[in-house]
């Protein structure tokens, strides 16, 4: 592979992203297709959607120039599984779908993805103990996994920002460990989503020119990560060799790279199904919305500190994997995932009173609002009796 190619493809990526995005706020701003606030929103006005459009073509576009890399023609398999995403996202971006259609469309766009045998997982190397795997099994477990990484991810697109930083820490892993296995296809679609999500985030955390991915966007990136997680599953024992932890420590490192998504999903679902309500049922229990309620924390900081943990916990397993059995690995992990819960529940994250403290605080930015206007109607009524005696 050329030096060049990376770079080619990020800032084409990027630069589409960038000069197309003003184009989709603009239509969607025109034909009122905005997303109104309501009780759990952490915006508090009407904000343009349908971000994730963007992501569509980029990803086409990325496809159609990368079709000569992949070894098993793997773009023709990506295309009709992001079309059927970005077809679901987008009309349940405008008319609000059930969570089971959604998951109709889902488990369509997951059967073209394992119909390709280069997404085949025939062994677990020992983890566990485990090694080769049937057929079948790979199957019915490939599907959960890239069910649950669509989800996991679409769940933690709830704050400015949050979903893309994010979605850029597990590109960054991704494109690095795909570039040391030389899976130089999954380097550059790795590479063109990170440069289109970049794009998308300085747009995102505007105050002038804001704009949601929706589920338009989240369903396609997530669909993107759970790919790449397969992928990097069924690489060949020959592949990992290259690659800095120990062969049966692979799983444990996928789930540790996913950690952000995968720990929310699980701790808000739980919480859900022990409050005898659906586990797609919507309130405010994620982590971002509890660092943002209990801790005062701004979007763009609550983002960045959730990204930089995915980050800081990824080295750290790739740095105990590289020297430790997959055992240790796995009780490592259940500590940290039992810590972290401990202290989330430690916080008051019931709906109720989550839903009156900002009920609260929006009579106070009311009452704050008034006052300014009423300081500034008072002043302008003194100035016209000024002018008036002058």
């Amino acid at each position: 592979m050329q030096v060049y190619h990376p770079l080619i493809f990020f800032l084409g990526a990027y630069l589409l992203t960038y000069f197309t995005v003003p184009k989709i706020i603009g239509l969607v701003e025109y034909k009122n297709l905005m997303d109104n606030p309501n009780i759990r929103s952490s915006h508090v006005k009407k904000t343009p959607t349908l971000g994730g459009v963007s992501f569509f073509y980029t990803l086409i576009f990325t496809l159609f120039f990368l079709h000569n890399w992949d070894t098993y023609d793997e773009a023709i398999y990506f295309i009709p599984g992001l079309t059927i995403l970005f077809i679901i996202g987008l009309k349940d971006d405008l008319l609000v779908l059930s969570p089971y259609t959604k998951l109709a469309a889902q488990l369509t766009a997951i059967v073209f993805i394992l119909s390709n045998e280069s997404f085949r997982i025939n062994s677990l190397n020992g983890f566990l103990g485990i090694y080769e795997i049937p057929l079948y099994v790979f199957y019915l477990v490939g599907g959960f996994m890239m069910l649950t990484i669509i989800n996991a991810y679409n769940l933690i697109d709830g704050i400015d920002g949050l979903a893309s930083i994010v979605g850029v820490v597990i590109l960054v892993i991704y494109t690095t460990i795909f570039y040391l296995t030389d899976e130089y296809f999954y380097v550059l679609i790795s590479l063109a989503l990170n440069g289109s999500l970049i794009a998308f985030l300085s747009y995102n955390l505007s105050s002038s020119r804001k704009i949601f991915m929706g589920d338009t966007g989240s369903l396609i990136v997530g669909f993107v990560i759970s790919i790449l997680t397969i992928k990097f599953l069924a690489l060949s024992p020959a592949a990992y060799d290259s690659l800095p932890f120990l062969l049966e420590n692979i799983p444990l490192i996928a789930i540790s790279i996913l950690i952000v998504p995968l720990f929310d999903t699980a701790r808000v679902f739980t919480i859900r199904v022990a409050n005898k309500k659906s586990p797609f049922s919507a309130d405010r229990n994620h982590t971002h919305h509890i660092l943002i309620d209990s801790f005062k924390l701004s979007h763009k900081q609550a983002s960045f500190i959730i990204g930089g943990f995915n980050l800081v916990f990824v080295i750290l397993m790739i740095l105990l994997g590289s020297a430790s059995y997959n055992f240790y690995l796995v009780v490592f992990l259940i500590s940290s995932v039992i810590i972290l819960a401990y202290l989330f529940y430690r916080f008051d994250y019931s709906f109720s009173n989550i839903k009156r403290k900002i009920l609260f605080k929006r009579k106070v930015d009311k009452l704050k609002d008034d006052v300014i206007k009423n300081k500034e109607k008072f002043s302008q009524k003194r100035k016209d009796n000024s002018q008036k005696i002058s």
